[in-house]
């Protein structure tokens, strides 16, 4: 069949529409069609070809619409049922079987491969050849795509499916990077570095844990009022001063936690010295490979503190982004206060609204 996708044909340079094939569902694949998509980070690094990939490649990997079709083996979805799309594991390993599928042996493969295990692509061209897909299991830059079905996730009717999306990744990856990893006490201080999309997910989710110091972090005036609006009790502008001592002044001897979600070495650097004695930390931000920080080891072998490297939250998505879901209906996890809608033919301009920071996290409306 066909469908239209946005492909990524050459490194650094704007997606362009283009009709390609769509082949079979497999067994264990899921035909969905798309209702929204978020926009993420780890698609433009892609797309620049940081982290390289076979070109051409349909990205996208915060997918939301509805089931079309299922493979013979299929068992957790049915036709017409509404689903989110994150990230893909075997199921099988023992990351997968002790509850850390993001840790999965084979998630390189699976999400960053280009194509199925056996070398297949879902998508082809006019002329007949191939188109990566599979980018995170599901390639959701796309009118309809086949997906893994360990990368779906059977979410309510009752909700609105445009903004589902982004739970598959990015409001995930840092939801869960406190929830599940950091799991901060009631009445705990915790630092957040950045504040987009991951971080503002990771704010969202302080507050749900009920951090009663909740410090943002960054270098943009807009986005610290945005964070104070949604539950941040202190701001700083790292910019204007410095913000180790700022966030000790305001904790006394240091953050029981923080979360750092630039990827920045320098930033990670002083998330280390903003933690007080025992702390933990938790990194999320993708670096490019190679990327080295000025970490004082000698320094910080005395205060004890734990510093943890989280892959999508640490989650297992058919149980997370239910839970998400369930917070967000009570009004207890208000992420929809980060998305701006952009229609498909709009997502270069939302990719560059991202990139610009006028835009905590777009979703394609397809």
């Amino acid at each position: 069949m066909k469908t239209l996708a946005a492909v990524a044909l050459a490194k650094g340079e704007p997606l362009e529409m283009r009709e390609l094939t769509l082949d079979e569902t497999r067994p264990d694949e899921v035909r969905v069609k798309l209702v929204a998509t978020g926009v993420c980070h780890t698609d433009a690094i892609v797309r620049d070809q940081i982290y390289p990939l076979p070109l051409p490649l349909v990205l996208g990997h915060e997918g939301a619409g509805i089931v079309e079709a299922v493979g013979d083996a299929v068992t957790s979805v049915a036709v017409g049922d509404h689903v989110v799309l994150s990230f893909p594991s075997c199921g099988v390993c023992g990351s997968c079987v002790s509850g850390h599928p993001a840790y999965c042996v084979d998630f390189g493969a699976l999400a960053m491969g280009g194509a199925r295990s056996d070398g297949t692509t879902a998508f082809k061209a006019e002329d007949g050849s191939n188109v990566s897909s599979h980018f995170f299991g599901q390639s959701s830059f796309a009118t309809v795509t086949n997906v893994y079905e360990r990368s779906v996730v059977k979410i309510s009717k009752d909700v609105p499916l445009e903004i589902m999306g982004p739970l598959g990744c990015g409001i995930q990856t840092g939801a869960g990077a406190v929830l599940n990893v950091l799991k901060p006490e009631a009445g705990s201080s915790i630092v957040i570095f950045g504040t987009g999309a991951v971080g503002m997910s990771g704010l969202l989710a302080a507050v749900i844990a009920n951090c009663t110091t909740i410090i943002a972090v960054d270098i943009v005036d807009s986005r610290l009022a945005r964070a104070k609006e949604l539950g941040a009790t202190h701001t700083i502008n790292s910019k204007n001063e410095d913000a180790v001592a700022k966030i000790r002044e305001i904790t006394g001897q240091g953050a029981n936690y923080a979360l750092d979600t630039t990827g920045n070495a320098m930033v990670f650097a002083q998330m280390t010295k903003a933690l007080g004695t025992l702390g933990h930390g938790a990194l999320v931000g993708a670096a490019a490979p190679g990327t080295e920080s000025p970490v004082d080891i000698g320094g910080l072998l005395l205060s004890g503190i734990k510093i943890s490297m989280v892959i999508e939250g640490d989650a297992v998505p058919q149980t997370f982004i239910p839970k998400l879901i369930s917070l967000y209906q009570k009004g207890l996890f208000p992420f929809d206060k980060l998305v701006k809608k952009y229609e498909f033919a709009e997502i270069n301009t939302a990719f560059a609204d991202s990139e610009s920071g006028e835009t905590l996290k777009p979703v394609v409306i397809f």
